[in-house]
């Protein structure tokens, strides 16, 4: 599903969100410690190399929606925007954590004269964050930002999975269109 909101287009794929090889930037969905580790960030560490490990060391440990860039090393993607989620029921407030993530992500995103950026769901793996409020919470972020966004043209979420595609085009369409 795809739609174009004030000249950005937003869009969601079922996929890898380390093969996205026409995309400038890949956020990672890290870890404080920046380091390798399971899900988003062990599939992106994996795919970048060794070299993004050493270079993530000294940018370590991030809070919970902070987020830091890096080069893409062994990626297809010139950049990794690195971004910490909050753990659901633990990180306070939670929604508004997530939402600098995201936030964030767009910003060094802008900073960087970047085109083209690809977001995983952040924070509704391992730290547990619901998808659907995850969802919201992400493209109403989105939505807002996307008025101050000035070189970011194409935003991308790379989902695991056909439920997680479809609770994204779901809020997708429900925050952009509704």
């Amino acid at each position: 599903m795809k739609i174009e909101f004030s000249g950005v287009t937003v869009e969601c794929v079922s996929g890898d969100i380390a093969s996205q090889a026409d995309i400038e930037a890949v956020v990672n969905a890290a870890n404080a410690q920046l380091r390798p580790g399971g899900g988003v960030a062990g599939a992106i560490h994996r795919a970048a190399g060794p070299g993004l490990d050493k270079e993530c060391r000294p940018l370590a440990p991030i809070k919970p929606g902070q987020a830091v860039i890096t080069g893409g090393h062994n990626l297809p993607n010139r950049y990794v925007i690195h971004c910490l989620g909050p753990v659901y029921g633990v990180d306070k407030p939670e929604d508004k954590l997530l939402a600098d993530c995201y936030r964030n992500a767009l910003r060094l995103a802008e900073e960087n004269a970047i085109y083209s950026i690809t977001f995983p769901s952040i924070s509704t793996g391992i730290f547990g964050y619901p998808m659907e409020a995850a969802a919201e919470t992400a493209f109403q972020t989105i939505r807002t930002e996307i008025l101050s966004l000035r070189k970011v043209k194409l935003i991308r979420f790379v989902l695991y999975g056909s439920d997680a595609l479809a609770v994204h085009e779901r809020y997708l369409g429900k925050v952009f269109e509704g």
